[in-house]
């Protein structure tokens, strides 16, 4: 470096640095940076269980005192899927699956959704749970429970599933 500052005057070093110096910024300025496309962890497959009926009526209460509430997200880019169909079914306080304990929301453009219902008891070894079913255009359907916690009064559960069919 010190061989260069003697061969060369003082002026055309810092001509040179400045050049340098601009094609660095131009380059980084002219470079377009891709946004990192964002990954979202599927939702885990649950078993669907011998309750299950399709059919069940629109609505978004079949109950009193717990809110389940989320955002149906796709897995490729955590956007949310708009329209999706999601059907929940659950035991009633005595139990036992019944019509009156079921339900099909269709999420909004926002791919939000909210239920509210009676907190289902637990039964023979399983723990307190609500079955869900999740179908929308370009997305494999999920079929996936939510598992409550003892007290609670209120969860978030976001459903992320997979593109396919």
């Amino acid at each position: 470096m010190l061989k260069l500052l003697r061969k060369y005057p003082q002026r055309t070093i810092l001509a040179i640095m400045l050049v340098l110096c601009a094609a660095f910024f131009v380059g980084a300025m002219g470079t377009k940076q891709e946004p990192e496309e964002k990954l979202c962890a599927p939702t885990p497959p649950d078993e669907m269980g011998p309750f299950y009926r399709p059919g069940s009526p629109v609505r978004s209460t079949i109950g009193t005192g717990y809110f389940l509430r989320g955002q149906v997200l796709s897995s490729q880019n955590c956007q949310p899927v708009p329209a999706a169909l999601i059907e929940f079914w659950q035991a009633g306080p005595n139990g036992r699956y019944a019509d009156k304990y079921r339900a099909t929301i269709i999420a909004d453009q926002q791919g939000r959704y909210q239920l509210e219902t009676d907190a289902p008891p637990p039964y023979i070894n399983r723990p307190a749970h609500i079955h869900i079913r999740i179908s929308a255009d370009g997305f494999k359907t999920l079929v996936t429970q939510h598992y409550l916690q003892q007290g609670q009064k209120e969860a978030d559960f976001d459903l992320v599933l997979l593109p396919g069919q």
